[in-house]
């Protein structure tokens, strides 16, 4: 890694923002926590902290060491961060008479920083703190204000040291790209050379080093990340690697078929495996979400393990990891000295005693799919949305059996290929539909019906951390109710989910 950024958490929610917005600007950067980041070398190039749910004047307050780079480097403390440095160095910070939170009109000093270079001398920025700082050290300069704060950015005098008490990395701060910017970029120095390209071929020469001829095992789900590892790998080992797709019957309509289908035409060795009469059969009767759940789990392992053992010499097991995965494998309150792996197929490796390789762990998943996009990956695979890793066995609230299966097979492919038809597939973060446990009472023809109900749902995300619904046509809602009712047997009704994440959660179990 020629140059990267190092990103100190103190807990805020939006720490993986600042990383993915750097990234965004082809500059690679690590998350570590504040109080355990690794030795620093020529390839750090400047340090941002981040900002915390915490105060600094809490018995509990996140005390970082920053002997190591301050006077050093460049350093930009966000929020919390900014704060810290201006306490830590003399200056006041006190809790704010109203929580600062929301949109404000940052106005940037006559003398205009280098940080702020390019920039509306007055453009919107998002505040999000209780505390604010009411007086900054001597030796710190004033570069911006609002008409609240007036303290909103500084720099220390006679050092790249900047502190700023809003959030550049979220999209209500207009500008805080071109922010991230000139501080990575024209500030830090850091050339921008993190492409997918670049990621490529530095991981292809990686992995052959790491495997040589060693044979690896790769479990499929027809999903974006476990697709994209599949050809990173095969690219580096070829036909060293085996990959097999186990079909829980708890899949889309035809998804085992077509997905193997797909991967016919990536040169990847497959194996798929029919499994569903043995996960059906251990479903029985099971109502429990968390007890499904475990049992799915518990299945593809016992499947996985036996087809995987078939296969001789096998030494590694890859998997789909990403770098989310691996930052919240790690508590800023309390991390390790080694990061877990973040086992997506939880109990895996310890089952089969295999090495694991995680050749996508250092990507957030849109750098996923631009790195799909350069390995030549078809959009169709590379744009699906996000599908719980226990299927439709989370989606058919009670007891699964073959028919309710059948059911919402049926049901969610009108609904999908419906959002394609109208062009609305890809606008949508996820969608998918849920059988209810209730029956109701209908009319079809001149018969009365009690047939069962099935549930829409539609959002809008980033992360799945927070969604919104979405607010589908309601042309598009009344073609989709009258052929889910006429098409699929046993619905007779059909309801739209418009619950927002938190309170609710995407899926219902």
């Amino acid at each position: 890694m020629t140059n990267k950024i190092l990103i100190l958490d103190f807990g805020s929610q939006y720490t993986q923002l600042i990383g993915r917005r750097i990234r965004e600007l082809n500059v690679y950067c690590e998350i570590h926590p504040y109080n355990h980041y690794p030795a620093l070398d020529a390839s750090v190039k400047g340090v941002i902290l981040s900002g915390s749910p915490f105060s600094v004047h809490q018995d509990n307050a996140l005390i970082p060491d920053l002997t190591p780079f301050e006077g050093k480097m460049p350093i930009l403390g966000v929020c919390y961060g900014a704060q810290y440095l201006c306490h830590s160095n003399g200056g006041k910070v006190e809790p704010s008479d109203t929580r600062e939170y929301g949109r404000a009109m940052l106005n940037v000093a006559a003398s205009h920083s280098p940080l702020f270079a390019g920039v509306s001398e007055r453009s919107q920025v998002w505040m999000s703190h209780g505390d604010t700082i009411t007086e900054i050290p001597a030796n710190f300069e004033l570069i911006a204000s609002t008409e609240t704060v007036k303290n909103a950015a500084f720099k220390i005098s006679g050092e790249n040291t900047f502190g700023i008490q809003f959030h550049p990395e979220v999209y209500h701060t207009t500008e805080g790209t071109q922010m991230l910017k000139n501080f990575v970029v024209d500030i830090c120095g850091c050339s921008q050379d993190w492409t997918p390209d670049s990621f490529i071929e530095s991981t292809v020469k990686e992995l052959k080093v790491q495997l040589g001829n060693d044979k690896v095992v790769l479990g499929l789900s027809g999903g974006v990340d476990s697709t994209v590892a599949g050809v990173l790998l095969q690219r580096a080992i070829g036909d060293n690697l085996t990959c097999i797709f186990v079909n829980n019957g708890l899949l889309r309509k035809n998804e085992f078929e077509s997905v193997l289908d797909q991967y016919k035409g990536m040169k990847l060795n497959v194996i798929g495996v029919d499994a569903t009469e043995h996960f059906l059969n251990d479903l029985k009767g099971v109502r429990e979400p968390e007890k499904k759940r475990k049992i799915i789990g518990r299945d593809f392992i016992e499947v996985f393990d036996k087809e995987a053992h078939k296969i001789e010499d096998v030494k590694w097991l890859a998997q789909g990891t990403i770098y989310p995965d691996v930052i919240e494998s790690v508590s800023v309150n309390g991390p390790s000295a080694t990061i877990k792996s973040h086992h997506n197929v939880g109990g895996l490796p310890e089952t089969m005693k295999l090495k694991v390789v995680e050749p996508l762990r250092l990507l957030f998943k849109d750098e996923v799919r631009r790195v799909g996009k350069s390995l030549g990956i078809s959009q169709d695979l590379l744009g699906r949305h996000p599908f719980p890793g226990p299927g439709l066995g989370v989606r058919i609230l009670g007891d699964v059996t073959a028919e309710k299966v059948r059911i919402l097979q049926d049901a969610d492919h009108i609904f999908i290929e419906g959002l394609r038809t109208w062009g609305l597939y890809d606008s949508i973060w996820q969608a998918g539909t849920i059988l209810l446990p209730v029956k109701s009472v209908g009319v079809m023809g001149d018969e009365r019906t009690y047939e069962n109900t099935i549930a829409l749902r539609a959002v809008h995300s980033t992360d799945g951390m927070t969604a919104d619904w979405v607010h589908l046509p309601y042309d598009f809602m009344a073609q989709i109710s009258n052929d889910i009712i006429n098409k699929v047997r046993g619905v007779n009704r059909v309801v739209y989910d418009i619950s927002s994440k938190p309170p609710a959660t995407i899926e219902w179990e």
